[in-house]
């Protein structure tokens, strides 16, 4: 069987998402509560006990908030880097020690079938790091949280079949938005978050001469809109030489409702 993956949720109030193949299933973040998790598995017609692993970026409860007690409930293998540990692990409550482990940014770690490759972010947490996915010749990236996009994420993401991309706000609507001030300068700054402008732009350059599917991921609620953010995204990749809608397909992502299950 092929790779497959969903978008369980994303956005500033929970992220999560599955990865599958014959022999193997990886959750990636657990942001939303305990019974959530179980609710979103059951819409992509999926056990969450069948899961083998799960991978943590980082510690903000967007990506954490669920983690323990689904650990717990299913008997899943945490996997996470040294500091995001020490950061979480009071968060996540009792843990035995056969589900605690360590996954550093840069390694490559193979997990039944799939290689998963880390690799750091800029991002306001204490080591946050994100995963490439590489299975019978395919790769899928997730990339979220980032303050930018450096030269060395966009070697290491550069030729993947399926990007899960953070589109996170429009530029006009921070600005004139509700946010005190100190908020949207920490969301512009280098530790915050990426636009839908700057998405684009890194996009532009990572996807080389090949067909992809691109999820805009971790929108915000109070500063873009789906087609917004799919509407800036395409004009920018196709002003950069790019055929939006043949070879690169923009998809939605969604804070409460999974992605169907796709092949990468």
């Amino acid at each position: 069987m092929s790779m497959r993956f969903s978008v369980l949720a994303s956005g500033s109030t929970g992220n999560a998402m599955y990865v599958e193949t014959a022999s193997q299933r990886i959750l990636i973040d657990a942001g939303l509560t305990g019974k959530k998790m179980d609710e979103l598995f059951a819409k992509i017609d999926r056990d969450p006990k069948s899961v083998d692993a799960l991978l943590v970026t980082h510690e903000h409860s967007d990506h954490i908030k669920g983690v323990g007690i689904f650990a717990r409930k299913h008997q899943v293998p945490i996997y996470a880097n040294e500091k995001t540990w020490k950061a979480m692990e009071k968060s996540l409550g009792q843990l035995t020690l056969d589900q605690k482990f360590e996954l550093e940014q840069g390694a490559v770690k193979p997990f039944g079938d799939i290689e998963v490759e880390s690799f750091g972010v800029s991002h306001d947490a204490a080591d946050p790091m994100f995963y490439c996915f590489r299975h019978d010749g395919k790769k899928l990236v997730i990339a979220t949280d980032m303050g930018y996009v450096s030269e060395r994420i966009k070697r290491t993401i550069e030729g993947a079949d399926s990007y899960v991309f953070e589109s996170n706000h429009d530029l006009n609507m921070l600005r004139v938005g509700r946010y005190p001030w100190n908020v949207k300068r920490r969301i512009l700054s280098d530790l915050g978050h990426v636009s839908n402008e700057d998405a684009a732009l890194a996009l532009s350059e990572v996807v080389q001469n090949k067909d992809a599917n691109i999820y805009l991921a971790h929108l915000s609620l109070d500063n873009n809109m789906k087609d917004l953010a799919r509407m800036t995204v395409k004009q920018v990749l196709e002003q950069e030489g790019h055929r939006v809608g043949e070879s690169l397909q923009l998809y939605d992502t969604d804070p409460n409702s999974p992605t169907p299950l796709s092949v990468v």
